[in-house]
């Protein structure tokens, strides 16, 4: 079974997180469909594209569109499954809605996409928690590495193409290689900021 364009996928688990542990305990966070934000966005691959070739192979974890698995209420209040279902917990996946992919026990970034992480922000007068546009690179991509900029280092990004994204319990920002517009030289002072209900995710 193969696709010409699109992977084949199926869930890791729930189509949705709903519950976060909290010691010894399980919370309920969610009781929505519409909430993307507790969409499940990991999947197994079932069969790659037939008309392309990715670095992806069948087996591979991916990290994914939260709208793959989702499921929305139409116009008369029904419950539906979103355009990507094909059947029996299968699923259609574009190669744009893919973000990561993991072939044995590390996440590599696909294409033109990278992530980061935010870091806190120390200055008394600012009210927020994490420093605005700027973050380190925990994903990194060739693109990005031609330019000098490699996983760890210190980088600007452009307001308004950050996504956010839970991986293995830190919230990170996904964004493309063009988003990323300025190397800082580090300090050695910077601290990822990671809220604690990312790491119960």
């Amino acid at each position: 079974m193969n696709s010409l364009f699109d992977f084949i996928v199926e869930p890791v688990g729930q189509r949705y997180s709903n519950n976060v542990k909290v010691g010894d305990k399980s919370l309920i966070i969610n009781t929505k469909i519409e909430s993307f934000k507790s969409v499940n966005n990991i999947a197994k691959v079932i069969a790659v594209p037939k008309a392309f070739k990715t670095p992806i192979k069948k087996g591979d974890l991916i990290m994914i569109h939260h709208n793959v698995f989702r499921r929305f209420y139409d116009m008369k209040g029904r419950e539906k499954n979103s355009k990507s279902y094909f059947k029996d917990n299968m699923y259609f996946v574009q190669l744009d809605q893919v973000y990561l992919y993991k072939p044995k026990n590390k996440w590599l970034a696909l294409g033109d996409r990278c992530f980061l992480a935010p870091i806190k922000d120390f200055n008394e007068v600012d009210t927020g928690l994490e420093q605005r546009l700027i973050g380190i690179v925990k994903y990194g991509n060739s693109s990005l590495e031609a330019l000098g900029i490699n996983e760890e280092d210190l980088v600007g990004f452009k307001p308004f193409g950050e996504f956010e994204f839970i991986v293995d319990g830190k919230r990170l920002y996904c964004m493309k290689s063009n988003d990323i517009v300025i190397k800082y030289e580090r300090q050695g002072n910077e601290t990822e900021h990671n809220p604690r209900w990312a790491q119960s995710s």
